[in-house]
């Protein structure tokens, strides 16, 4: 009896003991979270994002409503090659600091502007009767979204520790897919009240709103004493790691991982249009069902971030991003059912979150940071190759197949990705668990 009383402390202080462990991990968590650097990671991300959705999926309604055939719809998908290339240019940012803002401000300001004079001017033109011109000027603002994306990723993975890769990560997801939303839902809403010459408009407008993050932003710490010359700047990074072992491998890691998800989502607009939903159907669906997944993915991908090894999350992760694409064949095969439209998107929406937030803290792992820009272009660069060369094929396979057996297709193309990650389990858990280089340390 009378050891009671003793377990009975112990389990008091037991309890305490797991209590203040709980707290102090929620502490930690918070401490990740609620800072600058993440708001400034946040809005940068949502800068990021605008372009993107403006140059594919809104591009695609645009030319679906004006009675443009799916055929030639795939092909807009040729207009992201500046992703696949960036990797080329990404040099000049890393050795030309420009004589305003710093070396990585300064090129955040100029293609920010670039791209909202680029938005504005595209909304002058229409692609039943410009639509060759619509197409070129689309690709100049990829041009100019892919530079800025160069810079937005170069600046993440200098600010953020090792420690906040994971959580860093997250909240780029978030901010990017809200960007998303916004010029891909909200802008297929205001496209079916007020038009798309006006909706690009408005866009331009946002873009200007959003480049007012870059003023908050503080420069990142120097890894090294000098800039590079541009030479070095261009030899170097790709000169480090390709020599690395596995380089290779891990390039066709980083083009298999999205590519089946790029694939699904290539003819979205066409598809949820071709079963019958309006635009404006399509744009709420998005907007609240989509932005609501995904902020949940990215929250919860974050947290599992801070608390699992990124070879295992970025193998979960995959395998759930995988299956979700079997939701468009659940729709396909439904019609226009809306219960199955809005699982569709929110479970597409919440596994695609969760996937790219881990396969983001891959390449942040990747990258040497003394070349920080141009290592993670090229990174980038690799993972845009299947949305970019692939993905154009999605209308010929959809007009010889029918949506069904396009969207089974799309599973078992993620399947290789998969098995790359397996074979590199290894490289990347030692890639993952280098907390810091001392010899990129600040001098």
């Amino acid at each position: 009896m009378s050891s009671f009383p003793v377990l009975r402390i112990i389990m008091n202080l037991t309890i305490t003991n797991l209590l203040h462990q709980q707290n102090s991990k929620l502490k930690k968590i918070k401490s990740l979270i609620y800072n600058k650097d993440m708001i400034i990671v946040l809005g940068l991300a949502f800068a990021s994002g605008i372009p993107l959705g403006l140059t594919g999926a809104t591009l695609q309604a645009w030319f679906a409503v004006e009675n443009v055939s799916v055929a030639t719809i795939g092909l807009l998908a040729l207009i992201g090659q500046p992703y696949v290339y960036k990797f080329v240019w990404a040099p000049l940012m890393d050795a030309v600091v420009l004589p305003f803002g710093g070396r990585r401000r300064g090129w955040l300001f100029v293609t920010q502007w670039g791209i909202a004079g680029t938005l504005a001017l595209m909304a002058l033109l229409s692609p039943s009767q410009s639509p060759g011109k619509l197409a070129l000027i689309a690709l100049v603002l990829a041009f100019l979204s892919a530079s800025q994306d160069i810079v937005v990723d170069a600046y993440r993975t200098e600010i953020l520790k090792p420690e906040a890769r994971g959580t860093g990560s997250a909240m780029h997801v978030t901010g990017y897919r809200i960007a998303m939303l916004v010029s891909g839902g909200i802008a297929l809403i205001m496209a079916d009240s007020i038009g798309f010459k006006t909706t690009y408009l408005i866009m331009a407008g946002i873009m200007i709103l959003a480049s007012i993050v870059t003023l908050f932003a503080k420069e990142p710490e120097m890894y090294q004493t000098k800039i590079p010359k541009f030479h070095e700047a261009v030899i170097e990074p790709f000169k480090e790691f390709l020599t690395r072992k596995y380089a290779w491998w891990l390039l066709f890691l980083i083009v298999y991982y999205k590519l089946g998800d790029a694939f699904a989502g290539a003819l979205t607009s066409a598809f949820l249009i071709d079963l019958g939903f309006s635009l404006k159907t399509i744009g709420f669906s998005f907007k609240t069902t989509g932005l609501i997944a995904t902020l949940v993915g990215a929250f919860v991908g974050g947290i599992i971030l801070t608390k699992m090894r990124l070879y295992v999350a970025l193998f979960w992760f995959g395998v759930l991003q995988a299956a979700s694409n079997l939701m468009y064949l659940w729709l396909a095969l439904s019609g226009t059912n809306h219960f199955v439209m809005l699982s569709t998107i929110f479970v597409e929406n919440l596994c695609g979150s969760m996937g790219t937030a881990a396969f983001l803290a891959l390449l942040m792992s990747l990258c040497d940071k003394r070349y920080t820009a141009t290592q993670f272009a090229l990174f980038t660069a690799a993972s845009a190759v299947g949305r970019v060369y692939v993905t154009p094929l999605a209308g010929y396979i959809v007009e010889a197949t029918g949506w069904a057996q396009f969207y089974v297709w799309t599973f078992i193309i993620s399947l290789p990705g998969l098995v790359l990650l397996a074979f590199l389990k290894k490289p990347i858990i030692n890639a993952s668990e280098i907390k810091e280089q001392p010899e990129l340390a600040t001098t």
